[in-house]
């Protein structure tokens, strides 16, 4: 009977620094955005540092980036399917980077949820609070749990070129993998030659040892018989055949 292989051990560091980012990332955005509500004028944008950043307080009833305005209900029940995805799949990460990468993400999905949640206009179709306000380098207006989003997505891009797993190992590169396969080649060249010439080394010690030729089976058919006695001059001589079948 095959017994089943066991489950890989569920990694405790990992799930605990997963859990960890996402409580940083929930409690920063969700601290910020009530401050933001509590001192910003809505509609009003603050210089910070000039045009390079300014606070911008606005309510989002679409996705990051105020993308799909006319959406909510979609993107509360996708939120939620992403941090139920995040938790269940938890148990299978043992890279460190992975759980803090899916950590940022599964925090930045959360502090948009509890906005769509538990703000007006009312349960699942609550509008997000942006502030955040980069005219160089885009026109949207986000917040802390959509800069989290955005920078766990590059990480993750950066986890899958680099070749590591969610195990905590490395997939060998392409370069690396062409290595193994040349040497792992060489090395069985190498088994191939050296079976090679133990049979040609057994195939010559047979053919010596088998007599080729009438003459050499006959040469060692008399080597392997007992000497002639006759031709010993220290044994017995039969005489009568060397004096004729008449003498007596």
């Amino acid at each position: 009977m095959v017994r089943p292989a066991p489950s890989a051990k569920v990694s405790v560091r990992a799930i605990a620094a997963l859990a960890f980012a996402a409580v940083v990332v929930v409690a920063l955005d969700q601290g910020v955005k009530a401050l933001v509500v509590a001192n910003l004028p809505y509609g009003q944008p603050v210089a910070v540092l000039g045009d390079a950043l300014q606070f911008f307080y606005v309510r989002n009833p679409g996705a990051a980036f105020s993308f799909a305005v006319n959406m909510t209900w979609v993107f509360s029940i996708v939120s939620t399917a992403v941090v139920v995805a995040i938790i269940v799949f938890a148990r299978r990460i043992r890279s460190m980077w992975w759980a803090l990468v899916l950590g940022m993400l599964l925090g930045g999905a959360l502090g948009n949820l509890l906005d769509r949640l538990f703000r007006e206009p009312g349960f699942g179709r609550g509008h997000v609070v942006d502030f955040i306000s980069t005219p160089w380098m885009m026109p949207a207006i986000y917040n802390i749990a959509d800069a989290f989003i955005c920078v766990s997505m590059v990480v993750f891009v950066l986890l899958v070129v680099f070749g590591v797993n969610l195990d905590g190992t490395r997939t060998p590169s392409a370069k690396q993998q062409r290595a193994d396969a040349a040497a792992t080649a060489t090395s069985s060249d190498d088994v191939e030659r050296s079976a090679h010439r133990v049979a040609d080394d057994g195939t010559a010690a047979r053919d010596a040892a088998v007599p080729t030729t009438a003459a050499d089976a006959a040469d060692a058919g008399r080597a392997s018989r007992p000497a002639d006695r006759t031709t010993d001059p220290r044994g017995p001589h039969d005489l009568r055949d060397a004096l004729g079948h008449d003498a007596t």
